[in-house]
């Protein structure tokens, strides 16, 4: 898998994974994370989520990074705004209240980023195959400066079905994490109709901090 496989998926609009609403799981745990309004959220990627909206409308700021053009560019047309564009190592978009990095999340620095207060990862981890998990969460926690997060998974058998989404189970959050975080598990729901309609499944949500 490469970044070309999410180009694809965006150009011919195969994006299932973007719920119409924010996330439940989101809605009913991010207070865990104990921040004060006007926190600085970062969504690695963020694709158009409405996750964003919602942080935004709690009274967070928000920054996301996201792979695709098109879906960056969507977000904005969803959202009515015409962003201001600068150009770097990554296109910087902001408009609205938000601002979004496009471009490989590994090209962002701290220093684009800026400090932000938390991470809410639902949408990043799950996307990578195990290869490069690795060094997302090294890249990720070295980017946020080990600020805590809120990290949403999947759980299945993976022989059931391909990824992504992939399976990440317990013991790899923990391999993943636990040298930097104190790791506690919020909530386990599960998938209605299970992942894919087809393959039994549990949506975790740990805290990270």
């Amino acid at each position: 898998m490469d970044q070309q496989f999410w180009q694809d998926k965006w150009a011919s609009n195969q994006i299932a994974f973007h719920n119409a609403e924010a996330h439940p799981l989101l809605v009913r745990n991010f207070r865990a994370l104990g921040l004060r309004r006007e926190a600085h959220i970062f969504v690695p990627l963020c694709g158009k989520s409405k996750d964003l909206n919602w942080l935004a409308q709690q009274g967070y700021r928000v920054t996301g990074a996201e792979l695709s053009n098109l879906a960056v560019n969507r977000f904005f047309q969803e959202l009515g705004e015409q962003p201001t564009v600068s150009c770097g190592s990554l296109q910087r978009y902001e408009g609205g209240g938000f601002v979004l990095f496009q471009g490989s999340i590994f090209d962002l620095t701290p220093d684009l980023l800026g400090p932000v207060d938390a991470v809410y990862d639902r949408a990043a981890l799950v996307a990578l195959p195990a290869g490069l998990r690795d060094e997302y969460a090294s890249h990720l926690t070295s980017l946020t400066r080990a600020q805590r997060q809120l990290l949403i998974c999947y759980e299945y058998n993976q022989a059931c079905a391909e990824g992504p989404p992939f399976s990440v189970p317990e013991d790899e959050v923990k391999r993943l994490y636990q040298t930097t975080f104190a790791i506690e598990l919020l909530e386990n729901q599960r998938v209605e109709g299970g992942l894919k309609g087809r393959c039994p499944a549990t949506e975790p949500v740990w805290l990270l901090r």
